[in-house]
């Protein structure tokens, strides 16, 4: 089947719209999805799912964008959250390769594994440059708990996602 180009923009500006509503939603309104005092992060979630369905290329730009996003809107030093989700999305862009990754119980478990490496690198970088607000503490205290909390949401998140961006999987007799 041959794609036009319009379809291809379309494609391109609802990915870019979901992600930087991701990011939106986590920023500007983290009490809306907020539980004991633990917000997920959507964005990470968004990272693993086009690393699943398109890629590590998709995933590091859907890093990028959200990162940018978030740096700007959180005033922090420019770059950190980018470096991170980046990382995160190339890792696992790289593993579905070889992973089988169509299970939801991998999908979590890959939600909650990227989410807290995220959280023990943006920490770390955090502890670089201010040591005096500790490492282990922040690392148990939040990124574990954003971690699990993402990795709960995954399913929905993945599910919205699916519905957006039509993914569909090829079942073995070559039905779609």
């Amino acid at each position: 089947m041959i794609r036009h180009r319009n379809d291809i923009v379309r494609d391109y500006i609802f990915w870019f719209a979901a992600v930087v509503l991701a990011a939106l939603i986590q920023t500007n309104w983290p009490e809306m999805l907020r539980l004991q005092d633990v917000s997920p992060d959507i964005v990470i979630v968004l990272v693993v799912y086009f690393a699943i369905a398109y890629g590590e290329e998709r995933a590091m730009f859907t890093g990028v964008i959200g990162g940018l996003y978030q740096d700007v809107a959180v005033n922090t030093t420019l770059g950190h959250h980018v470096l991170c989700y980046v990382v995160i999305g190339y890792v696992a862009g790289r593993l579905t390769t070889r992973l089988i990754s169509e299970h939801a119980a991998v999908k979590a478990g890959m939600v909650f594994f990227a989410g807290f490496f995220q959280g023990v690198a943006y920490t770390t970088i955090q502890y670089v440059q201010q040591p005096q607000r500790g490492l282990l503490y922040p690392i148990i205290n939040t990124a574990a708990p954003i971690a699990f909390y993402s990795a709960v949401i995954t399913p929905f998140i993945f599910m919205i996602a699916d519905r957006i961006f039509h993914k569909r999987t090829v079942i073995s007799d070559g039905i779609v």
